[in-house]
């Protein structure tokens, strides 16, 4: 099971410098990739995000991956409908050849109404745009000239271009654990990212998913936020992710201020590497 550890470019404690050393960091203690989230706007006084501090992830991850050589850069996730996927596309292609093939897309479909009306996208047509972006920008990424027949984005696209292309198939996981969500990570995904389950409640989806998809490429992860508490708990726990059949973990430590964000996760270490002997 590979472990992957969230970036601090949300909150107080975000910033260059931290993100720059959060990511030289998970290099060096051997992770497999570092994550960024993504909220664009958000309600005053809303409950969640817990700030409204929110670096954009595709720059932060470009910004890590200057500072890296070869550790993965995945989001976690970006809600795909809330944008236009012409300029993504551009923005991720990129990010891959700059980072000489190390990103994962993971991607849902959102869940706040006000943000989507903040920017002008339809929330009740978030899934149709979701299947629809997706194709959209597999259509440019692989096809020179392109051509594509949009239905829900105001996209006109005949016989156009975009270059230049990645130069490594991007992965997409989808990110969420609704039927809607497992429905579409089946049929489209290259993956399933999901987020905050059980070990226990993680094994019938598991089951599920590989029913549906039994290659080995099709990645099984889960996002899970770590209070810090307990070495003991954490080991735990990802002992029951493995047994479950979770083949990516993505740690999210709770820590507010950066010092001890970045000891949480020389702790997340020590605790994986003791786990896998």
């Amino acid at each position: 099971m590979q472990v992957g550890i969230h970036l601090p470019h949300i909150g107080r404690k975000a910033g260059p410098e931290a993100i720059r050393r959060a990511a030289v960091q998970a290099e060096a203690l051997g992770f497999a990739d570092v994550w960024s989230s993504e909220h664009i706007i958000v309600p005053r006084g809303a409950p969640y995000p817990p700030s409204v501090i929110f670096y954009d992830p595709v720059l932060t991850l470009t910004w890590a991956a200057a500072f890296t050589k070869k550790i993965g850069l995945g989001t976690s996730v970006l809600v795909l409908p809330m944008r236009h996927p012409l300029p993504l596309a551009k923005e991720l292609a990129t990010l891959q050849n700059l980072s000489e093939g190390r990103l994962i897309l993971g991607a849902g479909v959102g869940w706040m109404a006000a943000e989507f009306a903040a920017l002008g996208a339809p929330f009740r047509e978030r899934g149709r745009r979701m299947d629809e972006g997706i194709a959209m920008m597999r259509a440019v990424w692989s096809e020179d000239p392109v051509t594509f027949p949009a239905r829900h984005i105001p996209a006109v696209i005949e016989d156009m271009r975009m270059l230049p292309r990645p130069v490594r198939s991007i992965p997409i996981w989808i990110g969420g654990s609704s039927e809607a969500a497992l429905a579409r990570a089946v049929r489209l995904g290259d993956g399933w990212h999901g987020s905050r389950l059980s070990p226990e409640e993680a094994v019938p989806i598991v089951r599920r998913l590989r029913e549906h998809r039994p290659q080995p490429e099709f990645a099984i992860s889960l996002r899970y936020g770590w209070d810090g508490k307990d070495d003991g708990a954490l080991a735990g726990r990802l002992s029951g992710y493995r047994e479950a059949g979770i083949e990516h973990i993505l740690l999210e430590p709770a820590e507010r201020d950066l010092e001890d964000w970045l000891r949480a996760v020389e702790r997340v270490a020590r605790i994986v590497e003791d786990t896998r002997q």
